[in-house]
């Protein structure tokens, strides 16, 4: 507040003393630009917005719908969702033992580290544990532990 007045309410005032005519200059001033000689149109009363003066009406005005139909209806309640089903083992998970392992990674004397690299990645997108459910996890890195194992052996059988 300025003097009493608020802020928008001294700027009204300074605009009015610009405008009233002054016989020293005939110009315009500098910082107006011309052809915008009106001012701003706001709905204001005495330095008062009207909306301003309806305070609980202004938000039911820009409602679309009926507020008090808005607020007796209730939306129903979501439906519950259903469980979901327990997952099932896939059949060569169950097989954890190493000679179970070697035979699915069939590793022959022929294999090149091209074919050992092959084998490797086609094996992990069968049976890498972030690929199964949480209860086979354990089983799934049991069995990438044993064909990464092989694999390596070979691999180290080649490089001699």
């Amino acid at each position: 507040m300025l003097f009493g007045q608020s802020v928008f309410q001294s700027v009204l005032e300074r605009l009015k003393a610009e405008e009233e005519p002054d016989d020293d200059a005939e110009a315009p001033a500098a910082h107006r630009v011309c052809g915008l000689a009106t001012g701003l149109a706001f709905d204001v009363m005495e330095g008062v917005s009207a909306a301003s003066q309806r305070i609980g009406q202004a938000y039911f005005d820009n409602l679309e719908l009926d507020a008090a139909a808005a607020t007796a209806a209730e939306p129903p309640p979501p439906p519950e969702p259903e469980p979901a089903p327990e997952p099932v083992m896939p059949d060569h998970l169950t097989r954890t033992a190493p000679a179970e392992v070697a035979a699915e990674l069939a590793i022959s004397a022929a294999d090149t580290a091209l074919t050992l690299g092959e084998k490797r990645r086609a094996f992990a997108r069968a049976n890498h544990p972030d690929g199964v459910a949480l209860p086979f996890r354990d089983n799934a890195t049991k069995r990438m532990m044993l064909a990464n194992l092989l694999i390596d052996e070979a691999l180290r059988r080649l490089a001699r």
